[in-house]
């Protein structure tokens, strides 16, 4: 029986002595259970993407010397063979660089592989960095057991729609007895499923048992959920690790299927299939929570308005990094409910969260005086509403500034598709944890957190007012916008289309048949997608936001801004 250790880790980008530390930690591990194999996910090394640091020598140089820390580390383990991710150099025509897997056996590189298919669509742009490996299949004899190795992207393309190469039409010539895959895949509402869906399916057809390692953890606007998985032709799926944490498992595999190390059939089940408010609450928390120990920051502050996307935030962000290291600010104007005041309180009692109050209205005053005396016109309307927007942003920023906290944006995705909010306002900060969320879905997150906790910790009252920004007498958001059922559908079949998970594409486009059924509902298809297409430069702009969607705005979705569509 082969005996395969699978550590699905949280690797950080560029900290190679971290990384190459948990490496290590592992393989002794792996080593000391008797383990004939420890699989780590793609580029291990180094932390999935470093992007352009790939152009950095010393960057490259540091990758290197982690390399040779690691060959000199499986020295006095000869028993046990290690596959890892790293990169390597191309020495033929092509991008200098290759991503690359390698398995090494006391102290020795016994196999490399070169990744052949390079993603270069939504949030990937390996091409950019990597050239293709050749193609072929790599085989390693591992305790008497014929392995395979493919990364990540290789085996996406059974189908053969994307690519001219299927990698695992080279593996099955080869006939390995277990196919190796390490990953970083990062997590959306769907991409779980689809992988279990996809690697199934490819498993049964050419008839590969396949290990997939994935990477767990938060790397900028990405969250990579580990759920490490086994198939086999004959078990369908067979094994997974857990999700949205670090995990070390062992298996035992003979005869073309995985067993438990004792050798038995029996393996602990799969997870069950989470909500869509279940993962992103899960995804949010792991992303904001690796987001700010990576970047160095012990605590966040938070505009606190008495709506539900400054609740939900501040209630995630609790969740992430505990009460104590979670600040709110009231600011309350002239046109300011007491409700969102007391709203405010009772969210941050509630919570345990520090409430300041810092008013705005004095500031507001002074400055639509300054601005008469100035320009000698009144300062009304729109600029009179963002500028109240861009003194609250700016005293946060005073607040990040001064006391060292990550300033939270709160907006939506709802609201930053169509660019109702206030570039140097509500846009300030440093991250923003719901704006991947539609509205309608800020909702039923805060209902599942409620019901999770079995008490309100968002308000009822927060969650039954109707939305409104307050920069005005009697503001409802639904003077701008239509009502968020609609425009949510609409936004959905325009941005993420048929990324969408196929109930929710088919939502979406009969949402938009029944408006176009009218000319109303055509003038508001009309209007909205204009305000999406000219808030582009609001988007550019705005802080990076924690990735749960297909289509998530940032490097997901790429647009002009000087354009006419």
């Amino acid at each position: 029986m082969l005996k395969l250790a699978i550590a699905q880790l949280n690797f950080t980008v560029g900290d190679f002595a971290g990384n190459g530390a948990a490496i290590a930690a592992c393989m002794r591990r792996a080593h000391a259970a008797g383990a004939d194999i420890a699989v780590f996910s793609e580029l291990s090394l180094c932390g999935y993407y470093p992007s352009d640091l790939l152009e950095d020598r010393a960057f490259l140089a540091r990758m290197d010397a982690a390399l040779e820390q690691l060959l000199l580390d499986s020295r006095g383990m000869p028993e046990l063979t290690t596959v890892v991710g790293t990169v390597r150099r191309n020495d033929g025509p092509g991008k200098p660089l290759h991503n690359a897997l390698l398995a090494v056996r006391d102290g020795a590189i016994v196999a490399e592989y070169y990744k052949q298919l390079l993603p270069t669509y939504g949030i990937f742009d390996e091409r950019r960095h990597f050239e293709p490996g050749p193609q072929g299949a790599c085989v390693l004899e591992v305790a008497g057991h014929r392995l395979g190795f493919m990364i990540c992207e290789d085996g996406w393309n059974d189908s053969g729609a994307d690519y001219r190469v299927n990698p695992f039409d080279a593996l099955a010539a080869a006939r390995p007895e277990l196919v190796v895959s390490i990953n970083a895949s990062p997590s959306d509402l769907n991409t779980r499923a689809l992988r279990h869906r996809l690697f199934g399916a490819a498993a049964s057809r050419h008839e590969l048992p396949l290990l997939y390692v994935n990477q767990v953890g938060g790397q900028d606007q990405l969250v990579f959920d580990g759920a490490s998985f086994a198939v086999s032709p004959t078990q369908g799926l067979a094994f997974e690790a857990a999700l949205f944490e670090e995990d070390f498992q062992l298996l035992g595999f003979a005869g073309g299927r995985f067993l438990d190390v004792d050798g038995a059939a029996s393996l602990p089940a799969a997870v069950a299939p989470m909500s869509a408010a279940e993962l992103s609450r899960r995804q949010i928390v792991l992303g904001l929570r690796d987001y700010a120990r990576r970047c160095g920051f012990a605590k966040v502050v938070v505009g606190c308005s008495g709506g539900i996307d400054s609740a939900l935030t501040i209630a995630l962000a609790v969740e992430a990094l505990g009460a104590d290291k979670v600040v709110a600010i009231t600011m309350p104007s002239a046109w300011s409910s007491s409700g969102s005041v007391a709203d405010s309180q009772a969210l941050c009692a509630t919570l345990g969260v520090l409430l300041h109050t810092h008013p705005i209205k004095a500031l507001v005053s002074q400055y639509k005086e300054d601005y008469q005396l100035a320009f000698d016109a009144p300062l009304a309307g729109l600029p009179l509403e963002n500028l109240q927007a861009r003194v609250r942003g700016t005293i946060l920023m005073e607040y990040s500034n001064a006391f060292g906290a990550l300033l939270l944006t709160t907006g939506n995705k709802s609201e930053i598709s169509v660019g109702y909010c206030t570039l140097y306002g509500d846009t300030n900060g440093g991250l923003g944890l719901i704006g991947d969320l539609y509205k309608t879905e800020v909702y039923a997150l805060s209902r599942h957190l409620n019901e999770q906790a079995g008490r309100a910790l968002i308000p009822v009252e927060v969650l039954d007012k109707p939305p409104s920004a307050e920069l005005a007498p009697g503001q409802l958001d639904t003077d701008s916008l239509p009502p968020y059922e609609v425009l949510d559908e609409l936004l959905k079949w325009h941005i993420e289309g048929t990324r969408l998970p196929e109930p929710e594409w088919q939502r979406a486009q009969a949402a938009v048949e029944h408006l176009r059924a009218t000319e109303q509902g055509r003038k508001t298809i009309d209007r909205i997608l204009a305000m999406v297409a000219r808030n582009e430069y609001k988007r550019r702009q705005a802080p990076p936001i924690i990735r749960v969607r297909s289509r998530a705005f940032g490097s997901g979705r790429q647009m002009p801004l000087a354009a006419h569509y």
